[in-house]
């Protein structure tokens, strides 16, 4: 039983801790610009969940050197994001940014360690799922509550393995991104009354995608759950993939603004905020879930789960893509 109190209660006041600065956030940007949604949701985030992990895992001494590193270099991140926010960095300098963070958390010892492929594969893997991911999150945030939404989703799917492996790093990290992400995810939700900014959807796709490098998900004979952090991050990787295709289909440049992202189009088709948001919602739930069986079954149940994510999948892209 005291393995839970202690998630149960960061939760708890990462909820409350999030939710004032988020108040006091809100209320002197409003004094500024009372005309302006504030895209405070980020910063309040990051500083939170920051501290309330390092706290509890220090006051507990349990603070490992990886998760000190994941820890930094998540932090550098989101100061980078705060600049972006305020000065709008251009995409050069966004991504020597994420790449400076990114070596960082490489430099503290973190990252891919698929067995077989070598050193020097396992920092490729490392280079392109983090940053991958980090970008997905920022493209995910187009509509209001959908990217910490989906961010919430990953993050349960992420715990559960955790549990399972009884990995109390992880567990109180992710237990602190949730509690911050519920608060926001109160004024975020349609109509927003705050934003999650470049700042939070950066640093929420940075550190997740950190956090699923240290889980343990594939003993050497169900080499088949190593994709399962892939399929718990599923959707976020399936709706960049989704966008790049569609621009690419209209000889546009990937990295051209556009409105081919899925919530867009669902939009265009004549959902709602809220249909589209539940729409989305179920699709990140397949993907999590599919990740949740991956990690635990065997080779020929895991290969049928993954012909099954992939039809959906294309089912979804056929007829999202005649949208527009």
């Amino acid at each position: 039983m005291q393995i839970f109190i202690k998630p149960v209660l960061t939760i708890l006041i990462s909820f409350a801790l999030c939710s004032v600065f988020l108040c006091f956030l809100k209320k002197q940007f409003l004094q500024r610009a009372p005309q302006c949604i504030p895209s405070v949701g980020g910063i309040s985030i990051g500083i939170v969940s920051l501290i309330v992990c390092f706290l509890v895992l220090f006051i507990g001494k349990g603070l490992s050197h990886n998760m000190i590193g994941i820890l930094a270099s998540s932090f550098i991140m989101l100061l980078f994001g705060i600049i972006d926010d305020i000065f709008e960095l251009s995409i050069v300098a966004k991504f020597i940014a994420q790449i400076f963070s990114l070596s960082v958390l490489i430099a503290w010892g973190i990252r891919a360690n698929i067995v077989g492929i070598g050193v020097l594969l396992n920092l490729v893997v490392t280079f392109l799922w983090v940053l991958g991911v980090s970008n997905a999150f920022n493209h995910l945030d187009v509509m209001d509550g959908l990217a910490g939404m989906v961010a919430m989703m990953v993050s349960f799917g992420l715990l559960w393995v955790s549990i399972g492996t009884f990995d109390i790093q992880a567990i109180i990290l992710l237990c602190a991104l949730i509690g911050a992400l519920w608060s926001f995810l109160i004024y975020n939700f349609p109509p927003a009354k705050v934003y999650l900014g470049n700042a939070g959807s950066h640093f929420l796709g940075f550190i997740i995608a950190s956090l699923a490098l240290l889980a343990h998900y594939a003993p050497l004979e169900r080499k088949i759950a190593l994709l399962s952090p892939l399929a718990i991050l599923g959707f976020p990787v399936f709706d960049t993939a989704f966008v790049i295709v569609m621009r690419l289909r209209k000889h546009q440049s990937p990295f051209k603004k556009s409105d081919d992202h899925l919530a867009l189009r669902l939009l265009k088709n004549g959902y709602t905020k809220k249909g589209a948001l539940i729409f989305m919602a179920s699709l990140c739930i397949f993907f999590v879930v599919s990740g949740i069986v991956l990690s635990s079954v065997s080779n020929i149940i895991g290969l049928r789960v993954i012909i099954t994510v992939v039809l959906v999948s294309l089912c979804v892209v056929v007829q999202c893509s005649k949208i527009g």
